[in-house]
């Protein structure tokens, strides 16, 4: 069947969701043959970077099937899986939507302790682990562990038992929040919820001109992985999985510049943490010429990186005379969303030249539909005005697991809160400006936005290579702010950097600044997906006054 079929077959199918991708793909008429995906780990056997096919992967997905069913494991049942591999990730996470069950997927570099507590609070049937994390079976879960994810392949393929069929709103997934200012959250996602932007964006638009590769550096575990996945397959793209995730980001850069130089993509996906990581790098002397695309989701990126990073990959264009051909530079998408949102609302390109920056988060997607409410009265905020986002999509998740509390206390007017605080332009622009939770009322109209600080800050100087804004208010009212400077390699250490930061800031914020500090790559504080814990930054803070 041409590919271009099959997406529209998909598109229009209202039976496809996230929980069933491998079944009705083979159901519309697949190709069983045609190379899909690839993990840089080995599966069962097959080596690391093997291009599988979608008949191979629906066997290696269906003996972990008819191993489930064999402990007893079915519909709605809870599952919690906690595994380094991209591989182990989303070959288990198949298997158990294929019986009708709930993967609940943990993020690998979620520390021991916080997963143990994590999967208490799941209160599922069971665990599903790796060697990598075998001091989890010292610790009181409330459930057993079912076994080692090697083992989860060994069933047999041909006792797998018959697909369950999703309801649109069948919870499919489990997975989890950063945890950036508490506990991470368990966060439901539905069968037709975490399909919805592929169905509505990616099996719509245009197909790219020629052979489309990419490369997901984005955690397995989360639901831009699982979206990642499930596009890829939908639309016949080949896709390597990269294992490196959360925590590791930090040391992963050239690691993923190695697979790009090694594997060739012509799209690479990934956190905000990613393009920072690799900022650190010289970029123009490896060869990334393949790289058409720069995907990011999560937290916006920072226009410091963004630049070093069209600047490098290529393009393709169309010049008389010789067709289509490729030139230097390349191109940045940079989606804003969260694990809750289920996709990114906002999505804004940049290219070679681009001027639109300052946080600016771009449109809503066509199936977001967007507001900015005063979080007192409910009200819409005028243009030019910060509100807190609140948003109605098909792709929202069903809520927070066991915490009904949290699920509701989130929406207003029903729209669901984000957290996050934006402004929009007179064009139809967003601009993000700050988490709800990090931002300080300073008075007589003044705000301290730690985001768009950090913004300025790197705008400003080019020597830092990523920073931190920390505030804490004290009990007597007043503000302190501490800048946390991570350098660029090639930066000078005892060069004293204050007045510009005291510039960027701006004076209401400038006010409040203690001091900068210039600390090492690993001095911040980060969640398992690799955004800065800003909450436990300024409890330090506050804990070293004795505050």
């Amino acid at each position: 069947m041409d590919p271009s079929d099959l997406r529209v077959r998909l598109a229009a199918d209202e039976q496809v969701g996230a929980g069933n991708v491998l079944l009705r793909m083979a159901e519309l008429g697949a190709d069983p043959d045609l190379p899909r995906v690839s993990f840089d780990r080995d599966l069962d056997g097959i080596p690391a970077e093997t291009p599988l096919s979608l008949a191979t992967l629906t066997e290696r997905v269906a003996a972990r099937a008819h191993w489930f069913s064999q402990r007893g494991i079915g519909r709605r049942d809870p599952v919690a899986v906690y595994v380094t591999s991209a591989a182990d990730v989303f070959c288990n996470y198949f298997a158990l939507t294929w019986l009708g069950a709930i993967p609940a997927l943990l993020n690998g570099s979620m520390p021991i302790e916080v997963a143990a507590e994590f999967i208490r609070r799941l209160r599922g049937v069971g665990v599903i682990t790796d060697a990598d994390h075998a001091a989890l079976r010292e610790h009181d879960l409330g459930v057993p562990i079912l076994g080692d994810a090697e083992e989860t392949g060994t069933g047999d393929p041909a006792l797998a038992p018959p697909h369950y069929r999703h309801h649109p709103q069948d919870p499919v997934a489990i997975t989890h929040s950063s945890g950036t200012t508490r506990m991470p959250a368990a966060i439901v996602h539905s069968h037709h919820g975490l399909f919805a932007a592929v169905r509505a964006v990616r099996l719509t638009e245009a197909r790219p001109y020629g052979e489309v590769r990419e490369l997901s550096a984005l955690p397995a575990a989360h639901t831009a992985g699982i979206i990642t996945m499930n596009q890829a397959l939908c639309n016949g793209y080949q896709l390597l999985c990269l294992s490196a995730q959360g925590g590791e980001f930090r040391h992963s850069g050239e690691a993923i510049l190695d697979a790009i130089e090694r594997w060739r993509p012509t799209g690479v996906f990934g956190f905000a943490v990613t393009w920072a990581e690799l900022a650190r790098y010289d970029l123009a002397a490896r060869d990334l010429s393949s790289v058409r695309n720069w995907s990011s989701t999560g937290d916006c990126a920072h226009e410091s990186h963004i630049r070093r990073l069209v600047g490098v990959g290529s393009h393709l264009t169309y010049q008389r005379g010789e067709g289509v051909v490729s030139v230097p530079g390349s191109k940045f998408i940079d989606n804003l969303g969260s694990t809750e949102m289920g996709h990114s609302a906002f999505y804004m390109t940049h290219r070679l030249g681009s001027d639109r920056y300052g946080r600016c988060v771009g449109k809503p997607y066509p199936f977001a539909e967007v507001v900015l409410l005063d979080i007192e009265t409910g009200e819409e905020v005028a243009d030019g005005e910060v509100g807190h986002c609140g948003l109605k999509s098909p792709t929202l998740a069903l809520g927070y697991w066991n915490d009904s509390g949290n699920t509701f206390r989130t929406r207003l007017n029903g729209y669901y809160l984000t957290g996050d605080l934006l402004y929009r332009d007179a064009d139809g622009y967003y601009y993000h400006v700050d988490r709800a939770s990090d931002a300080i009322d300073l008075g007589d109209g003044d705000w301290l936005y730690t985001a768009l600080s950090e913004e300025r800050i790197l705008s400003r100087r080019a020597d830092v290579r990523d920073c931190s804004v920390i505030a804490v208010r004290e009990p007597d009212g007043s503000v302190r702010t501490q800048v946390l400077l991570v350098l660029a390699e090639d930066a000078d250490p005892a060069l004293d950097r204050e007045a510009d930061v005291r510039a960027a800031l701006g004076e209401p914020v400038a006010r409040t600044l203690e001091r900068v500090v210039t600390i090492p790559d690993d001095g911040v504080v980060m969640g398992p997906t690799g955004k800065v814990r800003k909450f436990l930054m300024r409890q330090q803070l506050l804990a070293r006054t004795g505050a």
